[in-house]
């Protein structure tokens, strides 16, 4: 057994520019944003990201760090589209493959089970194909002889994702209505990252919750990160909401401007940004 605890600057200096990496939450909740702000501060680029995409797409879009993104969609939830990511896709600074969600999940289990690709319908008879060239289809052996989409895996050099609890050892429990597909990408990567609202001992884990929510295992994960209000401005349900205000002034504020007020210090910083700014809306 092995105490994997470490910062989230730490679990950074591990990556390195060029990687491919999966990160976890869908849209506008849960996700790794105190890991994606130490990821900011870095001078990590020419990533290779691959996410049900909200403002962690949006911001390392935003910031150039994106090369390729891999996505079925990149939103804030209450504001459908990213628009930091739409300035940064419009002005053609990364690589898109958009693929169906369904395409996406098999993806990652595909990675997880170290298989070359899994077969799925979802993408026959749509446009996926078509701005997709590079996709294949595979015909079943059997007697329907069916046509699928031969979904390639999503490999990860390294994952990052944000769960409500976890022990020192890697193992990771959600508490909200979903699980996303957190344990995926901890199981597609070569390395992952969880960080956490708060880190228990091991018992603690199943004292107050089912043991189905205890998503991501330790064999999965490299690093542990405590962040209390570590998704923050997204939700981490039930820990807490969205930011609903603070993500408005997010998607309206030219990026420079956010960045330079909220991303130019570590984690400490950055919770005094957004106190002084919500002492100035009242």
């Amino acid at each position: 057994m092995t105490d994997k605890t470490m910062t989230a600057d730490e679990a950074v200096s591990r990556l390195r520019s060029g990687m491919t990496l999966g990160i976890g939450g869908w849209g506008s909740r849960r996700k790794p944003m105190a890991l994606v702000r130490a990821l900011l501060r870095s001078g990590i680029t020419d990533l290779t990201v691959v996410s049900c995409g909200g403002p962690d797409v949006g911001m390392l879009a935003a910031a150039g760090r994106i090369r390729k993104l891999v996505a079925a969609f990149v939103t804030l939830d209450s504001i459908p589209l990213e628009p930091h990511y739409r300035a940064a896709r419009e002005r053609g600074a990364l690589e898109l493959m958009e693929i169906d969600e369904a395409m996406f999940l098999w993806g990652l289990r595909a990675a997880a089970g170290r298989l070359p690709f899994l077969p799925v319908r979802a993408g026959i008879g749509s446009d996926v194909m078509r701005v997709n060239p590079g996709l294949r289809t595979v015909t079943s052996p059997y007697a329907d002889g069916e046509t699928f989409v031969a979904m390639p895996a999503l490999r990860l050099d390294a994952a990052l994702v944000h769960l409500n609890r976890a022990d020192r050892l890697g193992n990771g429990q959600y508490l909200g209505p979903d699980p996303y597909f957190d344990d995926l990408f901890c199981e597609a990567a070569d390395t992952a990252y969880l960080s956490c609202e708060r880190i228990v001992d091991t018992a603690e884990l199943t004292k107050e919750a089912a043991p189905q929510t205890l998503l991501v295992k330790r064999h999965t994960v490299t690093g542990v990160v405590e962040a209390p209000n570590g998704a923050d401005f997204t939700s981490c349900v039930p820990d807490y909401g969205r930011d609903e205000a603070l993500q408005r002034h997010y998607a309206a504020t030219p990026w420079p401007e956010f960045a330079e007020r909220f991303l130019g210090g570590g984690e400490p910083a950055y919770r005094s940004a957004v106190q002084d700014w919500r002492k100035e809306r009242t």
